[in-house]
């Protein structure tokens, strides 16, 4: 895995870029400096109880620190970077510790005690890019998340530095060891939660760190796109495990899902049909290609394992224009990936704002973007065996075209989703998750 050095040295070239980004951003809002808060700790209603801290992605764009609520950045484009740094005198808590390590020779470095003090160091009439604070009306900002501005900055995310690649490729690692791990434990005959605690094992984190919460499910917890419930029972049968999961570089995160088999069945020849596609899809990750396009091939591969696996007695392109492919793959078939696992300006119709939102009848498609030189994107189809949809194909007349009998010897499995963690770039696609995959061996 990647030194720290290695990443900081990276990092000083990354603060580059984004001095510049911003420096850009800035003049089109026709602002003259930025303030960018990590944010405030939050704490449960009636209770003095902290929910877990989660800094502003704008914030960790600047500054890998996890933990540093009322914390600031403030840029002057021309100046060197200053990052305000929340160091409480506390001996109730232990107050994060000072930053450390070469990224910090980016910053002209300075603790505050209180977050109020932080109103010192702020340029009149700067812009604020943040969650309001309590007060924030006081500290006078020329604007706080002018769209101007953050319309820029978002869009800009969208394309990784080379310290960004890096990151996501050490997350990947760990994800990877993480899904290994969990794969031993389903086979040797874990609850859903004994899974989840040797998945936290492998990566080194606390539930806090993982990028979204673990969704690992036995069976017909599978058909439930988001199941979290984590299960401490044993099933009687063991059939199958979806496992949706990843892990965080700092801040930077992977989104893996695999799906495995107890014994070999039909449900065992779907999924590896499906994986043979999501491999398809993922070398259609290239600059200039529409994303959409990805999603709509997606749909035509799996009409042709509906077809091949006796789910369906239409043609697949009957599948396809009828909807009944929608009925068995109702998500989008991915995202872009960064700092956050749904990273912003998926919908951005361009640098300056606009919406380019999804098509009507696949309004869950997050990314609508034309595909850039850097851009990390997941590539996630998945083939689902979901009561509600299942019902609903059956009232609106595309169950005709859907063979019940196979239907009901597959659902007991839940459904299928294969997915990887991919970067666009000139010369092919670099499929992060099945380098780290291969990287760990048999």
């Amino acid at each position: 895995m990647a030194a720290p050095e290695t990443l900081d040295a990276l990092f000083l070239a990354h603060a580059a870029v984004l001095a510049a980004t911003t420096e850009r951003a800035l003049a089109a809002a026709g602002a003259d400096a930025v303030v960018i808060g990590a944010g405030f700790q939050r704490y449960r209603f009636l209770d003095d109880q902290p929910d877990p801290f989660v800094a502003n992605p704008h914030f960790r764009a600047w500054a890998p620190i996890l933990n540093a609520p009322g914390s600031f950045v403030v840029y002057v484009p021309g100046r060197r970077p200053l990052l305000l740094f929340h160091q409480p005198e506390d001996y109730w808590h232990k107050p994060p510790a000072s930053p450390h390590g070469g990224w910090v020779e980016a910053f002209d470095l300075r603790v505050i005690r209180n977050p109020a003090e932080a109103r010192a160091h702020v340029p009149a009439g700067a812009a604020y890019v943040g969650e309001p604070f309590s007060g924030c009306e006081e500290w006078r900002f020329g604007a706080v998340n002018p769209p101007a501005l953050v319309d820029r900055l978002h869009w800009a995310r969208g394309t990784k530095t080379p310290y960004e690649l890096a990151c996501l490729r050490q997350a990947a690692r760990l994800g990877a060891r993480a899904h290994r791990a969990a794969a031993g434990a389903f086979l040797a005959g874990a609850s859903e939660y004994e899974i989840h605690l040797a998945y936290l094992e492998a990566t080194g984190h606390c539930e806090a760190e993982l990028p979204y919460p673990n969704i690992i499910a036995l069976n017909e917890g599978a058909a439930v796109l988001h199941y979290t419930d984590l299960s401490r029972d044993q099933p009687a049968v063991r059939r199958s495990l979806l496992i949706d999961a990843g892990a965080q570089c700092r801040s930077y995160a992977c989104d893996i899902t695999r799906t495995h088999v107890a014994a070999g069945s039909p449900f065992a020849d779907l999924v590896a049909g499906l994986d043979a596609a999501e491999q398809r899809l993922c070398a259609m990750v290239r600059p200039g290609r529409p994303y959409p396009e990805i999603h709509f091939e997606a749909h035509r591969l799996v009409a042709a394992l509906l077809v091949e696996h006796g789910l369906v007695t239409c043609s697949a392109d009957a599948a396809v224009e009828t909807g009944v492919t929608r009925v068995f793959f109702p998500h989008g078939v991915g995202h872009l990936l960064g700092l956050q696992v749904h990273d912003v300006g998926g919908h951005q119709a361009a640098e300056d704002g606009g919406r380019a939102p999804p098509p009507a009848d696949h309004p869950f498609l997050r990314l609508t973007r034309r595909l850039e030189p850097g851009m990390v994107v997941t590539i996630e189809p998945g083939i689902y065996f979901i009561d509600l949809l299942l019902d609903q194909a059956r009232a609106d007349g595309r169950g005709r075209h859907i063979d019940w009998d196979t239907v009901a010897d597959l659902a007991p499995y839940g459904g299928v989703r294969i997915e990887d963690d991919v970067v666009a770039l000139p010369d092919g696609p670099d499929n992060l998750t099945r380098a780290a995959f291969a990287g760990l061996g048999s």
